[in-house]
């Protein structure tokens, strides 16, 4: 599916990011390469997703905590938006992250995290185009969780109560939707990257294609 006019006023992608602060991100990174490094290495991977994306124009940046707006300014591409993700939990987060996306009138809203790099514009694209003909659109993970979520309504149940940070967060969250009665469509698995043979592969395969490290 190609870009189109709509994309801007029904369609819209909500990337999560972190400000990286040594400490705050890749802490299971940083307990094999340090706290210094796995900041380094957070940037480079938050860089190499956003250079896929960065054709899209429908896009908001979703910072945390609420204080980074200056530390993620480096990261927006023309046309993107910013702004704070809000208080609680990954679950109450997301939740107002649609919540927001669709009083605004956006009807096919997409979230992703910042861990994983292999995500193209051709994905979103897909998730796009999936909720025109279902209510969710998922992006298994090879940790158990998910990469993406896409919505045309707001779904509070999908939220609430789910153990965030565990192997099980795709497989309950797929529970919730089937007893909520919802369609789903489920895109390619993709692996986050969150420790050190996901770090070193990850860098082997920008060699391999020949991107700027």
């Amino acid at each position: 599916m190609k870009q189109s006019e709509t994309e801007v006023d029904d369609e819209k992608l909500i990337i999560f990011v972190k400000a990286p602060r040594p400490g705050a991100v890749k802490t299971r990174l940083g307990e094999a390469i340090g706290a210094e490094a796995s900041c380094a290495a957070y940037r480079q991977l938050v860089e190499a997703l956003l250079r896929r994306l960065q054709r899209l124009s429908a896009v908001e940046l979703g910072f945390s905590p609420d204080d980074a707006a200056g530390e993620i300014q480096t990261w927006l591409k023309r046309g993107w938006t910013t702004r704070p993700q809000g208080a609680g939990n990954l679950g109450q987060r997301l939740q107002s992250a649609f919540e927001r996306a669709f009083v605004t009138g956006v009807k096919r809203a997409v979230i992703i995290g910042s861990d994983c790099p292999a995500v193209t514009a051709e994905d979103i694209y897909e998730a796009w185009n999936g909720l025109r003909t279902h209510d969710v659109v998922l992006g298994p993970a090879t940790d158990g969780g998910y990469w993406l979520i896409g919505l045309r309504r707001l779904q509070p149940e999908l939220f609430h109560r789910i153990p965030w940070s565990t192997e099980t967060v795709f497989g309950e969250t797929m529970k919730r939707i089937r007893q909520a009665g919802l369609d789903v469509q489920l895109l390619r698995e993709l692996s986050d990257v969150d420790t050190a043979h996901d770090w070193r592969a990850f860098l082997t395969a920008q060699n391999r294609d020949g991107i700027p490290l």
